[in-house]
């Protein structure tokens, strides 16, 4: 989902559709609906747990507003309490599934003037992963991401380098992002050294054109694989980063994502061809 509306709508219908236990990992949260929508929730008797991060940019006031309000429903709440990794991770389960993944926060701005994407998926080994990382960051210890772990996840810090290096190396005809944080000198060489070899490179950064702001990455490569997620491409969100995204091979979302992007660069002409630093 990618117009603000139905963003909003596909959350509201994920947590409306609990019966048994509701999972968030939250960044931010100021939108009444989707805090009306985790109040029903708890009165039809779902468990509700939120695992929030301890740090925001100018937010610990209301993070800790948030936390208070979602104690107050009856939710469980966690902090993620790594001493070093930044939490930014932003997704969702709904008992055995569906699972959410999503560049946004449930926030009015993300759900009115931003440019995110929202994913959702009955995959069972994603919804398996989610709720096994979601349960590993709450108690506060190392997630296991061995082969029961799904490799359409990309977890930051621990995997999130080698596995978006991966998709990059791969490519073979295009690779087009939509990044206003793409700066890390390892992803930019490798997007150099792909260009160099013939691969189309595409980037929309910190302006589009058009009413919505920039937030949402997105990467899209040989128009077959999506990465959709809170990863950035900076070194930051690379190796500090508590990050989830999901690789996306469904033809059919490929294709309306392949699309949004070839409307935003269509409005962003020329500027839509260069690298940071060209």
């Amino acid at each position: 989902m990618l117009e603000p509306a139905e963003r909003r709508s596909a959350m509201l219908r994920i947590i409306g559709g609990a019966r048994r236990r509701l999972v968030l990992s939250l960044f931010r949260c100021d939108d009444f609906e989707v805090l009306d929508a985790l109040a029903a929730a708890l009165e039809r008797g779902v468990a509700v747990h939120a695992l929030l991060t301890k740090r925001a940019k100018g937010g610990r006031k209301r993070l800790r507003k948030l936390w208070h309000a979602l104690e107050d429903m009856g939710a469980v709440v966690s902090w993620y309490a790594d001493p070093v990794v930044k939490y930014h991770a932003k997704y969702l389960v709904a008992d055995n599934g569906p699972a959410m993944v999503t560049t946004l926060n449930p926030t009015r701005k993300c759900f009115t003037r931003t440019w995110d994407a929202v994913l959702v998926t009955q995959d069972a080994a994603v919804v398996r992963s989610l709720l096994h990382l979601f349960e590993a960051d709450a108690a506060g210890r190392a997630p296991s991401l061995g082969r029961g772990f799904s490799r359409r996840l990309i977890l930051g810090p621990e995997r999130a380098r080698s596995d978006v290096h991966a998709l990059i190396a791969g490519a073979r005809h295009s690779i087009r992002i939509l990044d206003h944080k793409l700066s890390d000198p390892g992803v930019m060489t490798l997007l150099r050294d792909r260009r160099d070899a013939g691969v189309k490179v595409s980037v929309l950064g910190a302006r589009l054109a058009g009413p919505l702001e920039p937030h949402g990455k997105l990467m899209i490569v040989d128009e077959t694989r999506a990465m959709v997620g809170s990863l950035a491409l900076s070194t930051l969100s690379l190796d500090f980063h508590r990050e989830v995204a999901l690789v996306v091979e469904d033809p059919a979302a490929v294709r309306r994502l392949s699309a949004a992007f070839q409307e935003l660069s269509a409005r962003a002409g020329a500027r839509a061809h260069r690298l940071p630093g060209d």
